[in-house]
């Protein structure tokens, strides 16, 4: 794959990065050089490697993933501003 011109001025276009001619024909260059150096990366033998978060093994406290009500709505709508009927009262954002 190799990027051009108005490929170059799409994607500045897109992040709205004012461009000149001579910094898009930069552009073309360095752009062309990152998408070689992700290509090499392809070419890494990966067979036999998990995937991972993170470069340190993290081990995370883990909880049994039950559903529940929270057991004490008149406390929290108690820290409404405005309610109705057991219900937060919101004022309309939408015409």
């Amino acid at each position: 794959m190799s990027i051009d011109i108005n490929t170059v001025r799409k994607v500045a276009k897109l992040a709205r990065i004012r461009t000149t001619d001579a910094e898009a024909e930069v552009l073309v260059g360095q752009m062309n050089n990152i998408l070689k150096m992700i290509e090499q990366l392809g070419e890494v033998n990966t067979d036999g490697i998990e995937p991972m978060t993170s470069v340190i093994e993290m081990h995370y406290p883990e909880r049994e993933d039950v559903v529940t009500d929270g057991g004490i709505p008149e406390k929290i709508i108690a820290n409404a501003p405005e309610q109705a009927a057991g219900f937060f009262v919101v004022p309309k954002v939408v015409e």
